[in-house]
C-alpha cells in the first residue's frame, strides 16, 4: 500500500471512481482512492439507475444533459470491456394536477431551450407511448425519448478500469479511519492498512459522507436515509419508458433483462444508515405499481433491497472546498441522483482540485445552507 500520494478519495462508488479517473485524464499523478467495501457496494450499486435530463432548474438539465452525453459515448471513449447497457427508452412523467401540469409546461420551455428533446403530453398522448398505463386522475405528461438507464455496476467498473489504466491506485475492503491535520491543512489520512501522507482529501463516501467530513473535523449538513426498491421476474418487452411521478410518488421501469425495477420515497423514513428491506414496502409497492401500471399484478416479484440516499437541505449535491480546511473537496449529498450526474460531476470536480475554469457555472457551496441560498428544485421524486 502506498504511504504517499498527491489526493486520496475516500469511496469508491461512481462518483469517486469517476473523479479519480478524470483527474488522471487530465494528468495528475499519485492518485489513491479508498472503497470500505466492494466497488459499488454502497449507494451505486442500490440505486435504479434511472438517467433523466428533464428537471425545472437549469442547473440540473444542464448536469443531466451534459453527463447523458458522456453515457452515450462511454462504451468506446472508457474502453468498456462489458457493454454498460445503456437504455434510452425515454422516461414518461405523470402530472396529478393542474398545478403540476403548469409546472410540467415551464419545466419543458427551460429543458427545449437547452436543446433537451423533450415534450409536453395530453393524456391520450401518453396513453399511446404506454398503452397499459391507468390513466385516472392524470391530467397531462411529459416525455423525452433521451432519457433512460444503464448498469450501475458496469459503469461503476468502467470508470475504475479506465482509471487504473491510467495508473490509480484502488484499495477496496479499506477503511479510512481518520483525516490528519494542522493548521488547517491536510496531512494524512489514517486507515486500518495504514497512514497515507497526502494534502489533498475527497469526500465522496455516499451515505457516510457526515462521518468522513468529521473525521476533518467539518460538520456538513448532510444525512442518510433508506430507499427501497423491488426487482421482478424477467418478462418479454412491455414497457419501453421510465414511468414516474412526483406527486403518486414512484419509478418503475423495464430494464434490458426483461426485469422490472421500481420504487418510492418514504416521507416517513427516519434519518439513519439502515438498509434493511421491509414488508411494509413491498405491499406499499405492489399496490402502487398495479393500481399504475395494472398488468404488472401478473409478475413475480424476485426480491427487494435497499440503499442510502445522501440527503442535503435543498435535495442538491455539495460539490465544493472546504473554506475551513486547505485541500479538503465535498462531492456528497446528491438525494438519489448521483448516479445519473456522475459522468459530469467527475469533469467538475476535476476541474475544481485543479485550479482550472469549470466547464459549466455551478452553485452548490456548502455555504449556500449558511446564507439561505437553498436550491429549490421542483421534479425530485
Amino acid at each position: 500500500m502506498r504511504n504517499k500520494a498527491e489526493i486520496v478519495i475516500i469511496g469508491g462508488g461512481v462518483i469517486g471512481a469517476c473523479i479519480a479517473y478524470n483527474l488522471a485524464h487530465k494528468g495528475m499523478k499519485d492518485i489513491v482512492v479508498l472503497e470500505k467495501n466492494y466497488i459499488a457496494s454502497g449507494s451505486t450499486g442500490s440505486c435504479g439507475a434511472g438517467i433523466r435530463q428533464q428537471w425545472g432548474t437549469e442547473m440540473n438539465c444542464l448536469l443531466s444533459k451534459k453527463s447523458m452525453e458522456i453515457f452515450e459515448n462511454m462504451n468506446e471513449s472508457l474502453k468498456v470491456k462489458r457493454d454498460i447497457e445503456l437504455k434510452q427508452g425515454g422516461y414518461l412523467l405523470l402530472a396529478y394536477s393542474e398545478k403540476e401540469f403548469k409546472q410540467f409546461k415551464e419545466n419543458i420551455k427551460l429543458q427545449n431551450s437547452i436543446d433537451i428533446p423533450s415534450q409536453l403530453l395530453t393524456v391520450k398522448e401518453a396513453k399511446e407511448i404506454v398503452p397499459q398505463l391507468n390513466i385516472d386522475g392524470v391530467k397531462g405528461a411529459t416525455y423525452c425519448s433521451t432519457d433512460g438507464h444503464a448498469n450501475p455496476f458496469r459503469v461503476n467498473q468502467a470508470y475504475v478500469e479506465a482509471a487504473k489504466r491510467k495508473g490509480v491506485q484502488f484499495y477496496t475492503y479499506t477503511r479510512a479511519q481518520d483525516i490528519v491535520t494542522q493548521n488547517d491543512e491536510i496531512k494524512s489520512v489514517v486507515t486500518d492498512r495504514g497512514v497515507i501522507e497526502t494534502n489533498k482529501v475527497v469526500n465522496a463516501a455516499g451515505g457516510f459522507s457526515k462521518e468522513v467530513s468529521l473525521m476533518a473535523g467539518i460538520d456538513i449538513p448532510t444525512k442518510s436515509e433508506r430507499h427501497q426498491i423491488l426487482v421482478t421476474e424477467q418478462v418479454n418487452p412491455i414497457l419501453k419508458p421510465m414511468v414516474m411521478s412526483f406527486s403518486y410518488n414512484i419509478y418503475c421501469q423495464q430494464i434490458p433483462d426483461g426485469s422490472f425495477v421500481m420504487g418510492y420515497g418514504d416521507p416517513d423514513e427516519q434519518h439513519s444508515h439502515n438498509i434493511k428491506s421491509s414488508w411494509q414496502f413491498l405491499e406499499k409497492m405492489a399496490k402502487k405499481s398495479t393500481y399504475l401500471l395494472p398488468f404488472l399484478k401478473d409478475i413475480r416479484v424476485i426480491r427487494q433491497w435497499a440503499g442510502l440516499y445522501n440527503v442535503t437541505p435543498d435535495a442538491q449535491p455539495i460539490l465544493d472546498e472546504s473554506d475551513k480546511l486547505k485541500g479538503f473537496f465535498m462531492a456528497v449529498g446528491f438525494s438519489g441522483h448521483g448516479f445519473m450526474i456522475a459522468p459530469f460531476t467527475g469533469v467538475l470536480m476535476a476541474e475544481m482540485i485543479l485550479g482550472e475554469r469549470l466547464s459549466m457555472d455551478i452553485k452548490l457551496d456548502v455555504k449556500r445552507f449558511e446564507h439561505d441560498r437553498l436550491i429549490l428544485e421542483p421534479s425530485v421524486v
